[in-house]
């Protein structure tokens, strides 16, 4: 009898044993317990060097270290306004060890023309990083002294005023092409390939104004040269060199349309290993370090999470359809690729 009482005992000792130990196991499922990275990450950025989102993800790679103990391995895949990159991105193994650059083409590029992935669909965000409108700027010593002047001179003088913006599709287009549309002057655009490239021809006197961000205009406008009129963001952005320029909205016309920039991975990633990135990926963009740098380069620290990011995309990507099918830019780009 008493090798059967201590039989029993034995066995139930050995249950709430595994039982134990199984519970610890379904521990090491949550995010926090993940075994996430153990080695480096690489980052496509689809742009590049230089630009405002290569060095963005230049500042993420510096505290990657800290806030997730492996480092970013930033690699440039340029080409086809941001598609060779994803395009890569969306093939790339779902295991978090890739991960990407996005910026607002990731929703341009599908409604352009066919891409080899749908891009909204095919890739996940983590976050949104940073935001940065447009500006109208004209030279310093320009006749136009603000936004109004500049439109009655392009209704007494049409098609006799040209603009300069970062390409056909960019956004610097789009704001233009609205701005045009909007004010309802005849003006031509001419693009080039970037800001600084536009920024030199306006200098040049080959076009009369430029649209582009702030950060490839800001040197220019600290050092006089250039005059800014109008931004395309909801509020007056606040650096002293801008803080004076209106917004369109101030002026009548309702134009808001910025820039962002995020990060993204393939879309089949875990929801364990999105959840460790997504949450060392907010500390490094909200690190007073990243602001800064982001601040110097124009563009302003907007974070989004990935759920938040997930329904600008979708607003976004109407509000974008609208404007190409209102402003002639889809027919523009088309011709183009004939």
């Amino acid at each position: 009898m008493k090798k059967n009482i201590m039989r029993m005992f034995m066995l139930s000792l050995l249950g709430v044993t595994m039982c134990v130990s199984g519970c610890n196991n379904g521990l090491t499922d949550e995010p926090d317990k993940v075994d996430f990275p153990t080695k480096p990450i690489n980052v496509i950025m689809p742009f590049s060097a230089g630009g405002g989102g290569d060095l963005q993800a230049r500042a993420l790679e510096k505290l990657a270290p800290k806030y997730l103990g492996q480092s970013f391995i930033v690699t440039n895949k340029t080409g086809g306004g941001g598609t060779v990159g994803w395009n890569e991105l969306a093939i790339s193994s779902a295991d978090g060890y890739t991960i990407g650059i996005s910026a607002t083409e990731v929703l341009l590029q599908p409604l352009y023309g066919e891409t080899k992935y749908h891009y909204p669909t095919a890739l996940e965000p983590l976050a949104q990083m940073s935001t940065a409108p447009c500006l109208i700027v004209v030279k310093a010593d320009a006749p136009w002294e603000n936004l109004t002047e500049l439109i009655n001179y392009c209704k007494e003088n049409p098609r006799k005023v040209k603009f300069g913006h970062g390409g056909i599709g960019a956004t610097s287009h789009l704001v233009g092409q609205i701005f045009a549309q909007k004010a309802e002057i005849d003006i031509e655009q001419v693009p080039f390939r970037g800001g600084a490239e536009s920024t030199a021809a306006l200098l040049g006197n080959h076009v009369q104004f430029v649209v582009a961000n702030p950060g490839a205009l800001i040197e220019q406008i600290r050092g006089g040269t250039i005059r800014a009129l109008a931004v395309s963001s909801k509020e007056r952005l606040m650096r002293p060199e801008l803080e004076q320029v209106p917004t369109f909205e101030e002026l009548g016309y309702d134009i808001i349309l910025e820039n962002w920039y995020g990060v993204v991975a393939p879309k089949e990633i875990s929801p364990e290993v999105k959840e460790k990135l997504v949450k060392s990926i907010k500390a490094m963009i909200l690190d007073s370090s990243f602001k800064e740098n982001v601040e110097q380069l124009g563009f302003q620290v907007e974070y989004l999470d990935a759920d938040q990011s997930k329904k600008k995309w979708i607003k976004d990507s109407e509000n974008l359809k609208k404007i190409l099918d209102d402003t002639g830019v889809l027919e523009q780009i088309q011709a183009q690729k004939k």
